[in-house]
């Protein structure tokens, strides 16, 4: 697993699972002979996609950054079409840190996308159960409304097998919440109408969770935006002002679907990687640790 110190805070990546989904989609109206330069592309014109949720220890507290597909939660017909081609192994990464699932204290859900959100219930038995019983799950007050009543286009994503068990645990917020000190949860929209980003700040540096308003390194571009966006112009203003803010003062950009970075820093212009934490293959047998 990958591991990142940020001063107090420890970010390490858990294997939430794989899709490989159409890169036209992801990349929205940008042309293919430009978007495949910086993203790599199978012969399916599709693109690898790791949902990896980012587990943080800090201040005695057990977070996790959204929570992968889950195990059992597909047809053959969406294992098909959303191209998963592995599901979680979350309960193992948790293990191998020394932590069970009951240890969790806090989700930070960006959205609730059936790719985000699908680890938050799991089957025992026949019955579906909270994977975290002991956990408060912090998403925004628009996304919960429109996880319960999706409408004729969100309801392929908002599934209430989702949160039906879950609502119970659920933490609504408006606009922005402080989780903790250095913690911060802010709603953007534009992915979806509730979508939120992430902000770790320690001793005056910042680690920027874009989500799925920048899903990978490659769309670093404002206008490099998802054909999956349900108010695209939204996602491009926001990330417009959060590029020009985090460019600037130096932030670094973590990732939640890149299959090759966990982590990068950029100079002033963009340009330019000035630092950065590569996502560890299976061909490659040491685990990668770095410190901020």
């Amino acid at each position: 697993m990958d591991q990142f110190k940020f001063h107090d805070m420890t970010l390490t990546w858990l294997k939430g699972g794989t899709t490989f989904l159409d890169g036209g989609a992801m990349f929205g109206v940008v042309p293919k002979p430009l978007w495949s330069r910086k993203y790599p592309v199978n012969e399916n014109n599709q693109i690898e996609l790791p949902t990896d949720p980012i587990l943080i220890q800090y201040q005695g507290k057990n977070m996790l950054v959204d929570t992968g597909v889950g195990n059992n939660k597909f047809t053959e017909k969406q294992l098909r079409n959303f191209g998963v081609t592995e599901q979680s192994f979350i309960d193992d990464g948790l293990v191998e840190m020394g932590l069970l699932s009951e240890d969790i204290d806090y989700i930070l859900m960006t959205h609730l996308h059936f790719d985000h959100a699908c680890g938050l219930t799991k089957w025992e038995q026949d019955k579906l159960v909270p994977t975290f019983p002991n956990a408060k799950i912090f998403v925004s007050q628009v996304e919960w409304d429109e996880m319960r009543e999706p409408n004729i286009r969100s309801a392929n994503t908002y599934w209430k097998e989702n949160w039906e068990p879950v609502q119970h645990l659920v933490a609504p917020f408006t606009d922005k919440l402080d989780v903790l000190p250095g913690i911060e949860m802010v709603h953007t929209g534009g992915h979806s109408n509730g979508h939120s980003i992430i902000k770790l700040t320690q001793n005056g540096e910042t680690i920027l969770h874009m989500a799925d308003i920048m899903p990978t390194h490659a769309h670093q571009n404002p206008l490099w935006v998802l054909a999956y966006d349900d108010y695209p112009m939204t996602s491009v203003f926001a990330k417009e002002k959060l590029m020009k803010e985090a460019l600037e003062k130096g932030y670094w950009f973590s990732f939640y679907h890149d299959a090759y970075y966990r982590l990068i820093k950029w100079n002033e212009t963009g340009k330019e990687v000035i630092g950065e934490l590569k996502r560890t293959r299976e061909e490659m047998k040491e685990e990668t640790v770095l410190k901020g």
